[in-house]
């Protein structure tokens, strides 16, 4: 993997753990809120889990593989 992949990954990286960080706060929000829409919630957690997969494939990536 050159610089410049490992440069787009780990930019494409901390856009997602963002976006995550994001969908957390915006989840934790309309939880609290008495008139919260389930359905609104439940995709933006489905959401949440494909980010989350999306980032430990490229954390994977980025790490380098060990020969034990």
């Amino acid at each position: 993997m050159t610089e410049e992949e490992e440069g787009a990954l780990r930019t494409q990286l901390a856009r997602l753990q963002q976006e995550h960080r994001d969908l957390d706060a915006a989840i934790a929000a309309l939880a609290a809120s008495p008139a919260s829409d389930l359905l609104q919630v439940q995709r933006l957690k489905k959401r949440k889990l494909v980010l989350r997969d999306s980032i430990r494939l490229i954390e994977d990536q980025l790490t380098p593989d060990i020969i034990a």
